[in-house]
């Protein structure tokens, strides 16, 4: 029952209120690549899959690599470059490109807005985490940190996802390009080094055409969601955290939530 309620209640959020949760994600020009090619990609925030691209600017981002095997590349450009990925000369197999923001910062003035938020990204019962904290419901102030990841076939594409560290992080538990994911492409979540068990995952599934779909899925005791995928697809994987914040000042953030995010495509 818990499920099902849970279940309208996200239906009609996302009926009403699509402007409240805006993803970060890793955009590659091409999921798959020849060796040699250049590996090019955009930053993108928006909704729903689809969203502006962001330039290279060095002070929004903490982390910005790209692993191959046991190797690792930081990715450099120019001031202001969109695309905000150009890597050149990456070797044969998955590459995995990592992404860390900077913190960024959002008031809310309408409360609505950030419970429905809340609710659209399962994050517990703000009304009472909040009264519980005696915070008023108005100009509620949060910090937001993107911890984003994207696997791209460099040649045959061998090779696996791992897990690098991230205060969040999904982690792919197989390749999409070189495993039979038929029944299923595994992913596992993390949030400050422990595996996340029962949590939401949110899936955009995005077609041939640009039309997005988008379905929720839940973590086992493992940390682990089965995720449907077809060949042809392009998906994006998000999950959030929310944490208190203790303010000194009323211009003070009172709430962090920490985003994962995964990108990739099934091959034809």
């Amino acid at each position: 029952m818990k499920r099902a309620i849970l279940a309208a209640t996200l239906a009609l959020v996302a009926l009403t209120d699509k402007g409240a949760a805006h993803e970060f994600w890793i955009d590659p020009q091409d999921y798959t690549i020849a060796e040699g090619d250049v590996l090019l990609g955009d930053l993108r925030v928006g909704q729903e899959f689809s969203g502006a691209s962001m330039s290279y600017l060095p002070r929004n981002f903490v982390t910005f690599d790209v692993l191959s095997g046991d190797r690792s590349f930081v990715v450099e450009g120019r001031l202001g470059d969109i695309p905000a990925l150009s890597m050149p000369d990456l070797p044969d197999g998955l590459a995995v490109v990592v992404h860390e923001t900077t913190r960024n910062r959002l008031a809310w003035t309408d409360w609505e807005r950030f419970f429905n938020f809340a609710v659209h990204k399962d994050l517990g019962d703000v009304v009472a985490l909040h009264e519980a904290r005696g915070l008023p419901q108005e100009n509620v102030i949060e910090n937001y940190y993107r911890f984003a990841k994207s696997l791209v076939a460099v040649g045959d594409g061998a090779g696996a996802d791992r897990r690098v560290g991230l205060r969040t992080e999904l982690v792919a538990l197989a390749n999409p390009y070189t495993d039979d994911v038929s029944g299923g492409l595994p992913v596992q979540l993390w949030y400050e080094d422990e595996l996340q068990a029962d949590y939401q995952i949110e899936l955009f599934t995005r077609d041939a055409a640009g039309a997005v779909t988008i379905t929720y899925h839940r973590t086992d005791a493992a940390g682990v969601a089965l995720l449907p995928v077809a060949p042809g697809m392009t998906y994006m994987v998000d999950s959030v955290f929310l944490a208190p914040l203790e303010p000194t000042a009323d211009s003070d953030a009172i709430w962090a939530t920490y985003w994962a995010n995964l990108t990739f495509t099934v091959p034809q």
